[in-house]
């Protein structure tokens, strides 16, 4: 396969060091083979290589700061027009992994349009077109005979759309319930080790959990992004932000956390999607829940499904190689898929 990459960031880059790592075990057990083709970047331009460009390479330069440094060959193209690679490159895949926008999508969402016109699978890490632009996408995926996958903008590499879409496809799911947010949930279970909730905010921060500016974390918004991905991609609803009942968990108190201790409850910021809407909301569960166990930022979700009953999927929401594997899981499920 023949890969263009939309962003480099963390994402990108732990992508790649897992196809270095990863690539004679890949070829051996899976026949499967990826090149990076090309590369689009905000902040050090854009390359392009019709052979392939060499990651070790790719790496060292963004280390250095700047695709300066990646070294000149044959047929390389620097500060290629991005929509222009996109339509023109020659690729299969499209890979999505720019920041978020959960405003507009842009400009992430015309690069997704372009990929699905100029006859591209499209992957996403990138949770903006996905949440936002789910059905336009996904149709024109289907009428253009083309395959989109998201898994990484749920629960990074952890498999809860291959678990909802593929292993549980023959069950009708009527909930899907879970910890969408790893800062949420390790802010909060550092306020029940006894931690004030600004102090526990800021050792999250310290440790690269949280970023400078938190609110999209504790205020709810980035589990509601996951709540609309699920909406749209489990039942087929298309609700908006406007739609979802969201409260973050900024008004948690250490006395509250002690109440809900002393009752055999804990808090948890709770992501719901039902086909009759959505919510996130802080909720004292029993500790007999299986999501009440879940501490620090670590990730989990309970579908509920018809045939058997609740299943909860526990693993990683976010880090370098985790979310970049989930990138790797989605080439492999379209190589599956197209072979």
């Amino acid at each position: 396969m023949k890969l263009i990459l939309v962003g480099f960031g963390v994402v990108g880059q732990g992508f790649a060091e897992i196809m270095l790592n990863k690539a004679d075990e890949l070829q051996q057990k899976r026949d499967f083979s990826a090149q990076v083709v090309g590369i689009i970047t905000g902040s050090k331009g854009t390359l392009y290589h019709p052979a392939g460009l060499d990651l070790s390479a790719l790496l060292d330069a963004t280390k250095a700061g700047s695709f300066e440094g990646y070294p000149d060959s044959d047929d390389l193209k620097r500060n290629w027009d991005a929509i222009e690679m996109i339509a023109n490159g020659d690729a299969d895949v499209v890979v999505e992994m720019s920041p978020t926008n959960l405003d507009t999508a842009q400009p992430a969402l015309t690069y997704c349009h372009t990929a699905l016109d100029n006859d591209k699978h499209l992957i996403l890490a990138n949770k903006g077109p996905v949440a936002l632009a789910y059905n336009e996408l996904n149709t024109k995926a289907t009428e253009n005979n083309l395959h989109m996958r998201y898994e990484a903008t749920v629960m990074a590499g952890t498999p809860t759309m291959q678990l909802a879409e593929d292993a549980l496809g023959g069950c009708t799911i009527s909930e899907a319930r879970g910890i969408l947010n790893g800062t949420t949930n390790y802010i909060l279970t550092q306020m029940e080790n006894g931690m004030e909730y600004s102090d526990a905010l800021a050792k999250a921060q310290e440790l690269g959990y949280a970023e400078t500016d938190p609110s999209g974390d504790v205020e709810g918004w980035d589990a509601a992004g996951k709540v609309l991905i699920l909406s749209n991609a489990l039942f087929g609803t298309s609700p908006t932000m406007q739609d979802l009942d969201v409260e973050g968990i900024t008004q948690i108190t250490a006395d509250d956390i002690k109440d809900a201790q002393a009752n055999q409850q804990r808090y948890k910021l709770i992501a719901s999607a039902t086909p009759n809407g959505g919510s996130v909301k802080p909720m004292r569960l029993p500790i007999t829940d299986p999501l009440a166990s879940v501490g620090g930022a670590t990730n989990a979700i309970t579908l509920k499904t018809d045939l058997m009953g609740d299943i909860t999927l526990i693993g990683a929401g976010a880090g370098k190689l985790e979310t970049g594997y989930a990138i790797l899981a989605d080439l492999l499920a379209i190589d599956r898929e197209i072979s």
